[in-house]
């Protein structure tokens, strides 16, 4: 199961990098989150883990799997019989604008399901992170 959401922004790779990694100030933005802990501190890098809150899923341990700052991460995430994989990525379109591209694939043997059972909750967080970052990031 593959879920992509896109937002155009009024504002500067570097400033949604900054919005975008900034993993524990998310549930101020984005109401798919309620709460989020680093697990180690410093900046977001290759390795770093992440434990989200979302509404009506089960708290999950996200890691760094990739990262190009100040373009893109990728992080994951297992429970049983699925994996999830959230890309995040980050395209300059030029005069102070940026695109965030947001994607979220689920795998595994039982992803089929979650996707018929909470695939319309995973399209609407999706939209929810991307609306609610483009607001974050255009405010002064």
């Amino acid at each position: 199961m593959r879920f992509v959401e896109s937002v155009e922004i009024a504002a500067d790779v570097d400033r949604v990098w900054a919005v975008q990694t900034d993993v524990e100030r998310w549930p101020e933005w984005t109401p798919s989150v309620t709460a989020a802990r680093r697990l180690e501190p410093g900046p977001l890098a290759l390795g770093s883990t992440a434990r989200l809150e979302q509404p009506r899923l089960r708290p999950a341990v996200w890691r760094v799997t990739e990262i190009e700052p100040p373009y893109s991460f990728v992080w994951e995430s297992a429970s049983p019989g699925v994996r999830s994989r959230g890309e995040h990525r980050l395209v300059a379109l030029g005069d102070g604008r940026t695109r965030a591209e947001l994607a979220l694939v689920q795998t595994g043997p039982l992803a089929g399901l979650l996707g018929l059972l909470a695939g319309s909750t995973m399209r609407r967080y999706l939209r929810q992170e991307a609306d609610g970052l483009r607001r974050r990031c255009e405010r002064d």
